[in-house]
């Protein structure tokens, strides 16, 4: 009989993609055979309600696999879906990227396996040894340099389903992107929970800028360096310097900003203030002036007025943001926010709207200016790429795969320029 092989569906961040690839291959080296893996996102109450909803939709799809749920949700609240009828096993965070977890889901074995399987990720103090190389699109991949976090924001549960922060060293990281760039790849990306944090837990705590730099050196042939989202009140010294004297530092950051309002940043128990977040996007533009920026928000944080949330509309454009992920807010249980006085549900709705159509406006104006400039562009499929600072580019005929091109940029078509 055929074998079946493993269905894999993934929620939520790019990290959670990263680690999909890597429970791939284990299930391949474990022999695991029909069933299917959702590995879920806890980043709000709405990406937990989407997790249930998949399920059921797999499980009618699949009605002889097995149902194996892990990722952010199942570790924070690993009841929720070992009480759903149609789920078989539930594994966290930690032991998803252990092989011996796999080899017992082999198929004369995951009927006797303890159905949840989620221990403390609290006590973990060091990153899973997987490394996926090439894991993105052929012409871009990504690289997990950290995991966790330290931090207690008062709206995030997601230390609880990542556990606190580790660093993978850089020498590793280093050797991973050397393969990387050997097979061909021309961008790579960092990414982490808490990608600032790296090296905190390290000998002699190297700082983000110091492995920033440490890549640029000892990878002379990588083209392109990217770094994902970023806590702005933590870039440190060396981060600045590459910013300022590193072309192949990509000219596209995305920033951890969350709020525009004092008072509600408090709140939130973020590390910095408007006035903070301001001066970084300042300095980094004066050290190179064509950086972009991009910024999570969130609408409707409890207690925001009317007033609180014109600050962090004032902000998109005191910090001339470019590309805006707006997250309307929703209530973590376990959260110290979730105790706290809630927004109307139909004013966070609304909220977040208008922070949407702002984002959108910057997009476009930012767009606009491309429009007769020359750009290198990564292209991600034959007729698609990326700007270095990360606008998608639309073409009339096929380039090559992967490689970067030179282009002059003709037009605008919707949220994409055309070369």
């Amino acid at each position: 009989m055929d074998r079946k092989a493993p269905i894999f569906a993934t929620m939520g961040c790019r990290l959670n993609a990263y680690e999909t690839e890597a429970m791939k291959d284990l299930a391949a080296r474990a022999g695991v055979e029909d069933a299917v893996v959702v590995n879920t996102c806890a980043v709000t109450a709405e990406a937990v309600r989407k997790a249930g909803q998949e399920i059921r939709r797999l499980r009618r799809e699949n009605p002889t696999a097995k149902i194996i749920v892990t990722g952010c949700a199942a570790q924070t609240d690993p009841k929720r879906f070992s009480d759903m009828e149609e789920v078989d096993l539930v594994i966290g965070n930690t032991e998803k990227m252990q092989p011996e977890t796999w080899k017992g889901m082999a198929p004369d074995l995951i009927g006797a396996t303890e159905p949840v399987q989620v221990d403390d990720i609290m006590s973990v103090t060091e990153t899973a040894g997987h490394l996926i190389d090439g894991f993105g699109s052929r012409s871009r991949a990504y690289v997990q340099v950290q995991n966790g976090c330290d931090h207690r924001c008062t709206f995030c549960i997601i230390p609880y389903g990542r556990g606190n922060s580790r660093s993978v060293p850089a020498g590793v990281v280093v050797e991973q992107i050397q393969r990387l760039v050997d097979r061909g790849y021309e961008e790579v990306v960092l990414t982490g929970v808490d990608l600032t944090s790296w090296g905190a837990d390290l000998p002699a705590t190297p700082r983000l800028g110091d492995l920033v730099m440490r890549i640029l050196k000892l990878v002379p042939d990588l083209p392109r360096l990217r770094i994902s989202s970023i806590d702005s009140i933590e870039v440190d010294e060396n981060l600045m310097q590459a910013i300022a004297t590193e072309p192949r530092l990509m000219p596209h950051l995305h920033l951890s900003l969350q709020h525009g309002d004092d008072l509600i940043l408090k709140r939130m128990k973020r590390r910095h203030l408007r006035d903070d977040a301001i001066r970084f996007c300042e300095d980094a533009r004066r050290l190179r002036p064509d950086m972009t920026f991009g910024a999570d928000i969130i609408a409707g944080f409890p207690t925001e007025t009317e007033a609180a949330f014109e600050n962090s509309m004032k902000l998109v454009e005191e910090c001339d943001l470019t590309w805006l992920h707006v997250f309307p807010y929703s209530p973590r249980p376990g959260t110290p926010a979730a105790r706290m006085p809630q927004v109307n549900g139909r004013d966070i709705k609304a909220r977040a709207a208008r922070l949407r159509a702002a984002g959108e406006r910057v997009a476009q104006a930012h767009l606009a200016a491309q429009v007769g400039r020359t750009h290198r562009i990564l292209m991600e499929s034959p007729r698609m790429g990326r700007t270095e600072h990360f606008a998608e580019v639309d073409f009339g005929d096929d380039r090559p795969e992967g490689r970067i091109v030179e282009a002059l940029i003709t037009g605008m078509s919707g949220a994409r320029l055309t070369a």
